[in-house]
C-alpha cells in the first residue's frame, strides 16, 4: 500500500510538471520543421536497434547521464557505463586548466578506451563549452564573443568561424561543443548578454544555420562527420534571453507568440541544418522550468519541430525542478531530456534512475527513445563504427589561417560611434600614448569563458600567438613611422598627438555578470585619466571593452572618438588594422560593424528609447560630427541593490551601509585615483562592518566565488585580525602577514570557507566585518564577490 501511494504521488508530480499551462498549449504556433533525413536513415536506425537489443538496463541508463571530468575517473566507467563526459568551465585534464592539446587528446583517449572495453562497448561522447573558439585551451584561436560577431552582420564569416572552432576542438580529441548560443537577449542586465549575437531574431536565425554548418558540415546518410568536424548544440531552449529583469536562470513571463517569434527564431534553422543536440535552458517559461517542461521539450521540439537529435541538460539544471534533487529526478527524463548533465551528482543520479526505471516511474519506451537519440549522435560522429573515428591533431591549434580569420572577425566587429574632427585613423608618424586598464590586458579583451569560467586570470601568456590591443596598436604605429608608449595609468614623458584609452568591464560569466542597471561604473579612474589628457591638449580615442552596450555618456562626451570594441578575443591586431593608418595614410580596414543591440540613452533597462539604434555604425567614408549625450541616468543609481559588490573605489554601494566602531576613524584617500579608497585606523580594539538586507549567496558559493578585498595595509596588526561574513568568523592574521606593507594588494577568501565555519549563506546580512586590535590601519578600495581559479585555501576559523 505504501508503495502504491508513493507511485500515485509521483504520478501527480510528473503530471504537474508535464502539463502545459494556460496559453502554452498550441504546438501549431511553432514552425513545422524536420531534422535532415540523414540523421535517421534506415540503415543507421537498424544498426542502433541491434545494438540496443543487447544492452542491459544499466547500460541504457548510463547513456543518459553525463559527468564532469573533475568528478569521475576512467576506471569508474567499468562499474558505471556512462555515455558522456564534459569539461566544465573550470575543468582541465588531470586538474590542469592550462593543459595543452596533446594532454586533452590523452585524457579523452583514456575515457574512450575504457568505455569501449566495458558496458556495451559504446564509446563516450566528450563535450566542452567552446563559446568563442576553443576557449578552454591556451594557445587556441579565440574569436570575439558573440555580441561582437553580431556586430559584424556576416553569416559567411560565422560559418568559417564554426569550421575553425571545430578543427581546433577535434584537434584536441573533443567531438562535441555546447554551442551555438541562440539566445535573443532583451534585457542587457543579464550577465550572459554577450553570448547573444543580437536582439534581432532575424540575425540569430541566419547565424544558427551558419554556425551549425560550420561546426558539423552537412549530414550525409551512412557517412559520419569528417574528423575535423564536431557535434553542435543549439542552446538554451528556450527564452534564456527573455527572463524578467534579465535575471540569470530566471522566468520568462511572456506569451507563446513572443516565445516563438523572438526567442525561438534560431531553432528552426538549426534543426533544418542538422544540429545534433539542443540544450535545455536553466530558465523557466511562465513558472515552469525548461528542464521539466514536457510541452516544450517533447510536444514542440521533438514533435512539431521534428528534432531527431538528443536533448541535453545544463549543469545540474534538473535539480531545480520542483520535487527533484540533483541526484534524483525522473521528471526531467519523462519531460523529454535525453542526456542529463549531472557533473558532480552523476553517481547518485545513475542509481536513482535505475531504480525509477525498474519501478516503471520512467517507462521503457521513454528510456529507449532517449538512448536511440544519444546513439544517433554517436553514429554521426563515427563512434559506433567497428573502428571508431579518432579525433586528435594538435597541429591544428592556433594555425596561421585560423588566426587570420579571428583577426578579420575582430576588425569587422568594431563599431565606430564617434569620430569628431577625423581623429581616426591614427596618422602615420604620430606620437601615440596607449593607456587605460585594458591597454595591455588579455583578460579584459577576452572576457569570461576564456581558459577559466569567469576569465579573470587570463593572460597574454595563455595565447602566445595573440596580441593585446595595446601591443598591437603600438606595433602598427611604429610600422607607420610613429612612436608609441603603453602606460596603463597614462604616465608617460612628453605630450602625445593622440591617446588611445582602452577601458571597460572586467571579465565575468554567469552570476557575476548580472547587473542592476546599465550604468558603466569605472574601476580605475578612467574619467580622471581622460580629463587629464584633454587638459594637456591631447586628442583622446576611447576603446570601450564590454559585453553589452552601457550608459557611459561622461566618458563618451569627453572623448574625441569612441569605439565599441566588445570582447574581441586574442587577436588585438584586428583593432590596430582599423584604428591605425599605414604609411600610405590608409588603414588596412575601414569600420564596417553595426550595433547588434540598441545603445541606451540612460541607465534604465530594458532599452526603450535608445540614443543609438540597432544597425548604427559610422565609418571613414562619411564625416559625421556627434554632439554631446545626455548624462542624466533617469534613475537613482545609488539606490540600486547589489548582491555582489559592497564597496567600489571607496564608495559603499546601496543598499549596503558602513558601520564603524567609535575606536576606528575613517577618511577618504587616493591610491590610484582621486578618493578611490577609504582609510581606517584602529585607536583601540574595534570593528568595521558592511551590512544590508539579507541576500542569498548559496549559488555563488557552489560556483566557487570568493570575497575579494582590494586594499592596502598601512600599519600591521599587533594581534589577531578577524574577518566575518554571514555570521562566521575567520582568522586572517597569517594571510595579512604575507601581504606587502604600504602597497596595494588583494585578499581572496572563498565563500565556501565561511560556510565551513558556520555561515548561513542563504541569508547574508553582514557581507564583511573586520575586527582588529589597536594600531592597525588599512585603506580599503573595493570589496566584492568574484571568482578566482585555483580556489584559494581557507584561513582558520576564529577561536
Amino acid at each position: 500500500m505504501a508503495m502504491n501511494k508513493a507511485r500515485w504521488l509521483m504520478s501527480l508530480i510528473v503530471l504537474a510538471v508535464a502539463a502545459p499551462q494556460a496559453g502554452q498549449a498550441d504546438p501549431q504556433a511553432w514552425p513545422a520543421t524536420r531534422s535532415p533525413a540523414a540523421l535517421t536513415d534506415p540503415a543507421t536506425e537498424a544498426r542502433i536497434t541491434t545494438l540496443m537489443q543487447r544492452m542491459t538496463l544499466r547500460q541504457k541508463i548510463g547513456q543518459l547521464i553525463q559527468a564532469d571530468l573533475t568528478a569521475i575517473k576512467p576506471a569508474d566507467l567499468k562499474r558505471y557505463p556512462l555515455g558522456s563526459i564534459l569539461a566544465g568551465g573550470n575543468g582541465g585534464p588531470y586538474g590542469n586548466e592550462r593543459a595543452d592539446a596533446a594532454t586533452w587528446v590523452k585524457l579523452v583517449g583514456e575515457f574512450r578506451a575504457v568505455s569501449r572495453r566495458s558496458g556495451a562497448g559504446i564509446p563516450i561522447l566528450f563535450g566542452v563549452d567552446a563559446v568563442h573558439g576553443h576557449s578552454n585551451l591556451p594557445g587556441a584561436t579565440i574569436f570575439p564573443h558573440n555580441i561582437g560577431l553580431g556586430a559584424a552582420h556576416d553569416p559567411e564569416l560565422l560559418q568559417r568561424i564554426g569550421a575553425v572552432t571545430a578543427a581546433e576542438l577535434s584537434g584536441s580529441g573533443i567531438d562535441w561543443t555546447f554551442a551555438p548560443t541562440l539566445a535573443v537577449p532583451q534585457d542587457l542586465r543579464w550577465g550572459r548578454s554577450y553570448e547573444g549575437y543580437s536582439s534581432q531574431p532575424s540575425l540569430i536565425a541566419a547565424y544558427a544555420r551558419s554556425l551549425t554548418l560550420g561546426l558539423q558540415g552537412p549530414l550525409t546518410a551512412g557517412t559520419p562527420l569528417p574528423p575535423n568536424k564536431v557535434a553542435a548544440t543549439a542552446k538554451h531552449f528556450v527564452a534564456d534571453g527573455g527572463t524578467e529583469d534579465g535575471k540569470d536562470q530566471g522566468d520568462a513571463r511572456i506569451s507563446e507568440a513572443e516565445l516563438v517569434g523572438v526567442h525561438a527564431a534560431g531553432y528552426a534553422p538549426a534543426v533544418e541544418s542538422g544540429v545534433l543536440a539542443v540544450m535545455a535552458s536553466f530558465s523557466s517559461w511562465n513558472g515552469t522550468k525548461a528542464h521539466g517542461n514536457h510541452y516544450l521539450l517533447t510536444d514542440v521540439l521533438k514533435g512539431r519541430m521534428g528534432f531527431a537529435g538528443l536533448v541535453v541538460g545544463d549543469w545540474n539544471g534538473h535539480g531545480q525542478i520542483p520535487g527533484c534533487t540533483p541526484t534524483d529526478c525522473p521528471q526531467t527524463i519523462n519531460a523529454g531530456l535525453d542526456l542529463v548533465m549531472a557533473p558532480d551528482s552523476w553517481k547518485g543520479l545513475f542509481d536513482s534512475t535505475v531504480r525509477h526505471a525498474r519501478r516503471g516511474t520512467i517507462k521503457a519506451d521513454r528510456i529507449d527513445d532517449a538512448v536511440r537519440r544519444v546513439l544517433r549522435v554517436k553514429a554521426q560522429l563515427g563512434l559506433l563504427d567497428a573502428a571508431p573515428m579518432e579525433r586528435g591533431d594538435p597541429s591544428r591549434i592556433g594555425a596561421p589561417s585560423h588566426l587570420e580569420i579571428a583577426r578579420e572577425a575582430v576588425a569587422k566587429s568594431l563599431v565606430l560611434l564617434k569620430n569628431n574632427d577625423g581623429v581616426l585613423p591614427v596618422r602615420p608618424g604620430a606620437r601615440v600614448l596607449i593607456a587605460g586598464p585594458g591597454a595591455d590586458n588579455m583578460a579584459m579583451q577576452s572576457g569570461g569563458w576564456t581558459v577559466t569560467w569567469q576569465g579573470t586570470d587570463t593572460s597574454a601568456a595563455d595565447f602566445p600567438k595573440g596580441q593585446t590591443i595595446g601591443r598591437a596598436i603600438a606595433a602598427a604605429v611604429r610600422e607607420a613611422g610613429g612612436e608609441a608608449v603603453i602606460a596603463s595609468d597614462g604616465a608617460a614623458p612628453g605630450k602625445p598627438d593622440v591617446a588611445i584609452v582602452v577601458f571597460g568591464e572586467q571579465p565575468y560569466a554567469e552570476f557575476q555578470g548580472d547587473v542592476p542597471d546599465l550604468a558603466f561604473r569605472a574601476l580605475a579612474g578612467e574619467a580622471e585619466l581622460i580629463a587629464r589628457l584633454k587638459a594637456q591638449g591631447t586628442k583622446v580615442v576611447s576603446v570601450f571593452l564590454s559585453g553589452r552596450p552601457l550608459f557611459v555618456p561622461q566618458l563618451f562626451n569627453a572623448s574625441d572618438a569612441f569605439v565599441a570594441a566588445w570582447l574581441p578575443g586574442s587577436q588585438g591586431q584586428g583593432v590596430a588594422d582599423v584604428l591605425v593608418a599605414r604609411r600610405d595614410g590608409t588603414p588596412a580596414r575601414d569600420f564596417s560593424g553595426r550595433l547588434p543591440f540598441a545603445w541606451p540613452a540612460d541607465a534604465r533597462s530594458p532599452v526603450t528609447a535608445p540614443v543609438l539604434p540597432v544597425g548604427h555604425g559610422l565609418n571613414y567614408r562619411t564625416a559625421v560630427t556627434v554632439g554631446a549625450l545626455s548624462e542624466d541616468p533617469k534613475m537613482d543609481l545609488a539606490a540600486v541593490a547589489s548582491e555582489d559588490s559592497y564597496m567600489l573605489r571607496g564608495k559603499i554601494l546601496a543598499p549596503w551601509r558602513l558601520g564603524i566602531d567609535s575606536a576606528v576613524t575613517a577618511r577618504a584617500i587616493d591610491i590610484s585615483a582621486q578618493e578611490d579608497a577609504r582609510q581606517f585606523r584602529w585607536a583601540a580594539p574595534g570593528a568595521i562592518a558592511i551590512d544590508g538586507p539579507p541576500v542569498a549567496l548559496t549559488k555563488r558559493s557552489e560556483a566557487n566565488f570568493s570575497l575579494q578585498i582590494d586594499w592596502r595595509i598601512d600599519t600591521p596588526a599587533k594581534g589577531p585580525v578577524l574577518l566575518s561574513l554571514g555570521g562566521a568568523t575567520l582568522d586572517i592574521s597569517a594571510a595579512l602577514k604575507a601581504l606587502p606593507l604600504g602597497e596595494p594588494s588583494k585578499l581572496d577568501i572563498p565563500l565556501a570557507c565561511f560556510a565551513k565555519a558556520g555561515a548561513d549563506l542563504g541569508h547574508v546580512g553582514t557581507a564583511l566585518r573586520l575586527q582588529a586590535p589597536a594600531g592597525f590601519a588599512m585603506s580599503l578600495r573595493t570589496a566584492r564577490l568574484g571568482q578566482l581559479m585555483p580556489v584559494p585555501a581557507c584561513p582558520p576559523k576564529a577561536t
